[in-house]
């Protein structure tokens, strides 16, 4: 129940995306954030601010662990749209965390993936990812590198 207990904490962030979707494109952008995550429910859910300086918008992600299913659900919101995103399921296992969804592109459905992974005290990563062919194929389309901000006393 306290997987995300490692994130709770404030966060740099080094944000890589690819700016095309779908279209064999290897043109990425990158960009600075910094997140702060905070637990709720005694571990049993968190919440994650994100701010994007140089894009001038923020991103919101809430976490809710389901005691019966023994699983996580992640919902996604930004201050562009203000839309909550359909939530992506899942578990870790073996240092890794997987949870995979519905959602839509351009108005057709895909499948989304997001990666948990390579996690230490001080690091982690974040990695999202694509299907358009109900999962057979996957595309990369945005990688998070966090690094823990060091407070001084």
């Amino acid at each position: 129940m306290n997987d995300f207990d490692f994130f709770i904490g404030s966060w740099n962030v080094v944000n890589r995306r690819l700016k095309t979707l779908f279209a064999g494109s290897d043109d990425w952008e990158e960009f600075p954030g910094s997140t702060t995550c905070a637990s709720i429910f005694g571990g049993g859910g968190t919440t994650e601010e994100i701010v994007f300086p140089t894009l001038g918008s923020r991103g919101y992600t809430l976490r809710l662990f389901d005691v019966e299913r023994r699983e996580w659900s992640i919902y996604w919101a930004n201050s562009r749209t203000g839309v909550l995103f359909p939530p992506v399921v899942g578990t870790f296992a073996n240092g890794r965390g997987d949870f995979y969804g519905d959602d839509e592109h351009d108005g057709r459905p895909i499948k989304a993936h997001f990666i948990w992974s390579d996690i230490t005290p001080t690091s982690a990563r974040w990695e999202q990812e694509f299907s358009a062919d109900g999962g057979v194929t996957w595309e990369s389309n945005w990688v998070m590198e966090f690094s823990r901000q060091i407070t001084e006393r």
